[in-house]
């Protein structure tokens, strides 16, 4: 099926990114803002409103322009009392909890435009990767690419946000693809395009600076494994004649050196340009810093003193730093957190600070089992095809390839996703989202699109053929069932990926909880992953569709994991008790809670929704139903793992209606005086 597909390439490929677009368009409507949407709807807005880009330094303001500026030209009510110029102040997030409460229910609709203004990033990646595999692989392969950028529930998860994420990773993929263009074919235009498209991906994530270090060991690594080959040679491999273009790309020198640095000036330019050029070129020595890394030891003996600059004083103090301020001040502010470090979770397991191999885990369970299949096989299939061409140069006295791709054009594409990965992975200050690992993702769907070549058109499968009837000779054996392994192959494929759509879809579009088969689906997934690989705060909407259809649900206990008031939704709520805590007093020793306020705490019968991440025992300040916030310096709402919730918002928020023998029986297991009949008041408390 998919070679016949791809005889119209062009055609499925639209088709496949116009279903893409519709699954992102639906499911932005569906949800609320997630905890990091609130926060970036405010900076956004901020940005347009007072030319300023104080609000969320931490992340790049392309994204969030783009997303904001529908919402902008709709004027809606503002309340910017918590914008803060103090250093190292994170005001987003109470702006854009205002933002909401001023526009109440309205708000949402205008989270959904938002959205909808960030699709566009999306289909770009989707694109890039179809066209990259494609030029690499053949038509097979990049519709092979670009059908599992548009499933990949990771990235259905994140397009449908106004989050920088899937901003970042398209616009990475993209610039990379123009620079391996580039570096095939050196020209002043793709130097230009290459170095605009840098910038851009800079505005979306600061990550994208590796590539001011990747891209010329690139290109160095280029320019010598070429050179060692047939630089300067009149005659392609094939007998076909070199252009000059061709020719040049062989020999390093000065003129493709200063078209490098150029691509890196004009990368500043824009990164300049997208902050209105605010703050460029200020001395090094003159910025405030947070983090030790930049900041330098806080003074001691002076309590709550600021950390230094430290190049102040040497003679780095002077240099001026092509980057804008705030995005210098971000990177200081994201590496101080790291550096504080915040509780994590993983494999039912919290500690202060993370694990080296958390992406790993989160890769194996948040990517579909169908899509680690084909991974493999383009492992596998891979090897099979090197060392048939291998052998096959050996008779011809050819470099193989494998359709087209040589292994120095796979080297570039991977390069940029192992820095990445390796970069993001060593950050173990806390980990909370396999989000940050997502721009690798375009990289290994192009890579896993050399499996389009077992779909090659008649005369490209009798080339393979051939090549590889040309090993078996030199190796003095013919085998009688390589078109039989090679259909079994094309089969794997198909189904692989059938398998890797159809698990992503069977739980759109509550894609941003999906895990794989591997651990039981979104239902296991919680008991390996929390925040936003599975509860971001999301559901709330789908609670408010539920108790409208059950009235009875009232009064209600609701402990929601987000970053805004519920009320806003139309959810009249309040703190469900807490439960007990066993804490250490000063002589290490384990104590109940006294028999006088046992009766206070829970469970205590009645309605209630938990968000996942709580009913875990994350330690974040939730809303109180009273306008304010509690703030849970204690596992308060793990006793609701005793209890089999009724129903459910989504994958993230539990229900739960605790009738009096439950609540009794659990009682008697945490130590607690059994209630005679339900209290009076058996909704509140939180504290």
């Amino acid at each position: 099926m998919i070679a016949k597909l791809s005889e119209r390439p062009g055609l499925v490929a639209t088709l496949l990114l116009s279903l893409h677009a519709a699954l992102l368009a639906w499911a932005a409507t569906r949800h609320s803002p997630s905890i990091d949407e609130v926060g970036h709807m405010a900076a956004g807005l901020s940005h347009w409103h007072f030319g300023r880009f104080d609000l969320y330094r931490v992340n790049p303001p392309l994204v969030r322009l783009v997303a904001t500026m529908p919402v902008a030209l709709t004027r809606p009510r503002s309340d910017w009392s918590a914008y803060s110029l103090l250093r190292g102040a994170r005001g987003e997030f109470e702006c854009g909890e205002q933002f909401i409460a001023a526009n109440g229910e309205w708000s949402f609709w205008l989270f959904t435009v938002a959205r909808w203004a960030c699709i566009p990033f999306s289909l770009l990646g989707g694109y890039v990767c179809y066209r990259w595999a494609g030029e690499l692989y053949g038509p097979a392969g990049g519709l092979l690419a670009v059908a599992l950028w548009c499933f990949c529930p990771n990235l259905l998860a994140h397009g449908q946000m106004i989050t920088p994420d899937v901003g970042a990773t398209s616009l990475g993929v993209l610039s990379c693809y123009l620079f391996w263009k580039w570096i095939r074919a050196p020209s002043w235009p793709r130097t230009f395009t290459t170095g605009i498209a840098l910038g851009l991906a800079e505005l979306t994530k600061a990550t994208f600076l590796v590539l001011y270090a990747v891209w010329p060991l690139a290109w160095l690594f280029w320019r010598l494994a070429r050179a060692s080959k047939n630089a300067g040679q009149a005659f392609q491999p094939d007998g076909s004649l070199a252009t000059l273009e061709e020719r040049q790309a062989g020999k390093p020198g000065l003129r493709q050196a200063g078209q490098l640095v150029l691509m890196a000036a004009l990368g500043l330019y824009v990164l300049n340009l997208g902050y209105a050029f605010e703050g460029p070129l200020q001395p090094l020595g003159e910025f405030h810093f947070l983090s030790a890394a930049l900041g330098g030891p806080r003074d001691m003996g002076v309590p709550g003193s600021a950390r230094r600059n430290r190049f102040s004083g040497t003679g780095l103090a002077g240099l001026r730093v092509p980057l804008p301020a705030n995005y210098v001040l971000g990177i200081d502010h994201q590496k101080y957190d790291f550096e504080q470090g915040f509780p994590s979770y993983l494999h039912g397991e919290w500690r202060h600070g993370g694990w080296w191999y958390y992406y790993l885990y989160g890769l194996a369970i948040k990517v579909p089992l169908g899509t680690w299949l084909l991974f493999l096989m383009a492992v596998t299939v891979g090897i099979t095809l090197r060392v048939m061409g291998a052998v096959a140069d050996i008779s011809r006295g050819a470099s193989g390839t494998i359709g087209g791709a040589t292994w120095r054009d796979e080297f570039v594409l991977l390069l940029p996703a192992a820095v990445i990965f390796a970069l993001v992975s060593s950050q173990t200050g806390f980990n909370h989202h396999l989000r940050y690992v997502l721009p690798i993702f375009p990289f290994v769907f192009i890579w896993i699109g050399r499996l389009g070549r077992l779909f090659a058109d008649p005369t490209e499968r009798h080339r393979l053929r051939s090549l590889q009837e040309t090993a078996e000779r030199h190796e003095g054996r013919v085998s009688k069932e390589r078109h039989g392994v090679r259909s079994v192959q094309m089969m794997a494929v198909g189904l692989a990926l059938a398998w890797s759509i159809g698990s992503s879809l069977w739980y759109y579009p509550h894609s941003l909880s999906y895990f794989n088969e591997l651990v039981g689906g979104p239902l296991g997934g919680r008991w390996h992953m929390l925040d936003s690989n599975l509860d971001w705060g999301q559901d709330l909407l789908y609670l408010k569709t539920w108790l409208g259809e059950h009235p009875e649900a009232r009064p209600l206990g609701l402990a929601y994991f987000g970053y805004f008031d519920p009320r806003a939704a139309g959810i009249e709520f309040s703190l469900p008790p807490h439960g007990p805590v066993h804490l250490d007093n000063e002589g290490g020793e384990r104590r109940q809670p006294s028999p006088t306020s046992s009766a206070e705490i829970g469970p205590l019968p009645g309605w209630y929704a938990v968000s996942v991440t709580m009913l875990h025992g994350y330690q974040y300040a939730i809303p109180d139903g009273k306008g304010g916030k509690f703030y849970t310096e204690q596992p308060y709402f793990t006793y609701f793992q005793r209890f089999e919730p009724v129903a459910r918002a989504g994958y993230s928020i539990y229900i739960y209606h605790l009738e009096l023998p439950e609540v009794n029986r659990v009682r008697r297991e945490l130590g607690l005086r059994e209630l005679d009949a339900p209290p009076a008041h058996n909704v509140g408390g939180g504290g």
